[in-house]
């Protein structure tokens, strides 16, 4: 009963932050048309629309995550144009490598954390411009020219995803548009995946690169594709599952 009431606090909560947010974005945007963004038409290729028949995600096994390999961290940030400049206090990562201790046996895992790219996403629900949207794939993005900075899903993610571009930013990548004063995170590598050309996301390459395959990608609805056939072997587990978010991020050897 006290999950329950629990769960049904954090509900309440999230709803209140979202009614609050779209009254204080208001002020902070005057002028600006408050409109969400439309979910359909948001296209992989020029003529395939994004639909629900996939669902994207990653499979993390922590035993193959070696504690001092940082190879997925230093392939997103070059992926994406997050080469640290003014220092880890302003400069974002989508990735962070974590250490989790057991406190019962003192095991200690290592893994990578993101976007957990949920279901149900906090961000989205208090996201006051409809910047922060779930496309039909499962792909949690953020629309930069949208987003105007409030940060109330910086403060809504419960897994510390997301981050705030303090600075100018320099050199841009095409595919990766960024922007001082907009807030970011884990997109999957989305414009690989609209590319079509098969190729995974970047983290997924540079880890089987070092020979660990640690993180593998895929349609978690296709019960044939690399994902599914990883999670069929053995049991896995969603950060924080009290929660209920239905990640599209999953974990073993926690």
């Amino acid at each position: 009963m006290k999950v329950e009431v629990d769960r049904l606090g954090r509900v309440a909560r999230r709803r209140f932050l979202a009614r609050a947010g779209i009254a204080a974005g208001a002020v902070l945007a005057s002028g600006l048309a408050l409109v969400p963004l439309a979910r359909a038409g948001r296209t992989r290729e020029p003529h395939e629309p994004v639909t629900g028949e996939v669902r994207y995600g990653l499979f993390i096994d922590s035993a193959r995550c070696a504690r001092d390999c940082d190879a997925c961290v230093r392939a997103c940030n070059d992926e994406h144009g997050l080469e640290p400049v003014h220092g880890p206090a302003t400069d974002p990562q989508w990735i962070q490598k974590v250490t989790l201790r057991d406190r019962a046996t003192g095991r200690v895992s290592a893994l990578p954390l993101m976007c957990q790219h949920c279901a149900d996403p906090p961000c989205v629900d208090v996201c006051p411009t409809g910047a922060s949207f779930r496309r039909a794939d499962g792909i949690v993005l953020v629309d930069k020219h949208t987003c105007i900075g409030c940060r109330y899903c910086v403060m809504a993610c419960p897994f510390q995803a997301r981050a705030f571009v303090h600075e100018a930013v320099e050199n841009p990548r095409p595919w990766s548009p960024r922007g001082k004063g907009t807030v970011e995170s884990c997109n999957l590598c989305v414009h690989r995946i609209d590319a079509g050309d098969g190729r995974n996301p970047a983290c997924v390459e540079a880890c089987a690169a070092t020979g660990r395959h640690a993180i593998i990608f895929g349609d978690l609805n296709d019960p044939e594709s690399p994902i599914s056939k990883a999670l069929a072997n053995g049991p896995s587990a969603e950060l924080r599952p009290d929660f209920s978010l239905d990640t599209g991020v999953r974990y073993r050897n926690l």
